[in-house]
């Protein structure tokens, strides 16, 4: 998944929460993952390995299931109980007979459910492909079907040879460049980070205490929603919102929303030149996946630069286990191959890239969600 800290044009965030709702323990979500992960290897050694291979191989197919059905809403369709496909088909606009047959297939898969009488009902995972509900991925769904990220990841091919994005040959420009030419899909691009953004955001706040700080930094921040929650629960800190100024121009009204602008400061500038300078915390959320080892030293040194030398660096990203044990992950990590030149990254990794800009890491904080807090310090 492509995950900015950013993201290109306006971005209509929920209302802050006064305090994070209730999160899993990270302990019990990683060991219901593992359970899950184990079971899902034994089922796939049960059959004959090619059969297991085959399921596998449809796994484009189910995308593009998922994707018709949040774009024609059929999930909403079903939100107040179950119905016959022809009756859903009639209320989206679409053929009775394939919408039966799509829907027979998510059926199978386990996002719908179908009843003795032939009609079909949401699952939890139906659910959450319905608008505007708690937990919905449904944005995120719309973005890895988005016909032109299909179009990415048909030429995986291109990338595995060469080591470039296959979006860049594709488009002859980086993917955040061609956003800026392509409305439909920036818009397509903004709500999926939207939605990864406030899961990521809420389980973080429940593993981190951010408290203890004087003056954060959001290096990256976009319109100011992980500030506004951080300066949220922590009413005695003062915040500074830096990214673009394209980009902080439009962040008023989320700042206003949460009722921490009187607190924070907006600054425009590129994290390739400097960042504000003297604060005891700089946070980045989702930011550094993005970029290459040596466009990350390049930011990782301005920060350095500016940290106060009590400072923290809070890093918001994922960390890769060293063997290949989350299927999830390890896509992501091609995701950022294909469409960027970033790459998820290992504890060990990650210990090495700060190394090289004169941090420390100190602590990785598990959350129950797709991201760990890194704690580093001037070292």
């Amino acid at each position: 998944m492509l995950v900015s800290g950013a993201g290109t044009g306006a971005v209509e965030w929920p209302a802050v929460p006064e305090k994070p709702p209730r999160i899993p323990p990270a302990a019990v979500v990683r060991a219901l993952d593992a359970l899950r992960t184990g079971l899902l290897r034994l089922r796939r050694s049960l059959p004959p390995g090619g059969i297991g291979l085959l399921e596998l191989s449809v796994g484009a197919w189910v995308t593009q299931s998922l994707y018709v059905a949040a774009k024609l809403g059929i999930p909403d369709e079903l939100a107040a109980g179950p119905l016959p496909a022809a009756e859903v088909a009639r209320r989206v606009g679409a053929h009775p007979d394939a919408t039966f047959r799509l829907m027979r297939a998510l059926a199978a898969n386990g996002v719908l459910r179908q009843r003795r009488d032939g009609r079909f009902a949401l699952t939890a995972m139906g659910e959450s492909l319905r608008a505007g509900v708690p937990g919905t991925v449904r944005d995120l769904v719309l973005w890895f079907g988005h016909p032109k990220r299909w179009e990415d990841w048909g030429h995986l091919l291109h990338t595995v040879q060469t080591g470039e994005p296959a979006s860049e040959m594709l488009r002859g420009m980086p993917t955040f460049d061609y956003l800026e030419t392509d409305p439909e899909l920036a818009a397509a691009f903004n709500s999926a980070m939207t939605s990864g953004s406030e899961i990521a955001i809420q389980t973080s706040l429940a593993a981190y205490d951010f408290s203890r700080y004087r003056t954060v930094v959001d290096v990256g921040g976009g319109h100011g929603r992980l500030l506004s929650a951080i300066l949220t629960i922590a009413p005695q800190a003062c915040g500074v919102l830096f990214d673009l100024p394209s980009v902080v121009e439009g962040a008023g009204p989320q700042l206003q929303q949460a009722g921490v602008a009187q607190r924070c400061e907006v600054v425009g500038g590129s994290f390739f030149e400097s960042v504000p300078d003297g604060a005891d915390a700089y946070v980045m959320k989702s930011i550094l996946h993005d970029w290459s080892d040596e466009d990350c030293g390049r930011i990782l040194d301005n920060i350095r630069t500016a940290i106060a030398p009590d400072g923290r660096l809070i890093l918001l990203e994922a960390v890769l286990p060293e063997r290949p044990k989350a299927p999830m992950q390890v896509m992501l990590d091609l995701e950022m191959m294909v469409a960027l030149h970033g790459k998820e990254r290992t504890r060990a990794e990650w210990t090495d890239l700060l190394r090289g800009s004169g941090f420390r890491l100190e602590k990785v904080y598990d959350t129950a969600g797709p991201v760990a807090v890194i704690e580093a310090s001037p070292s």
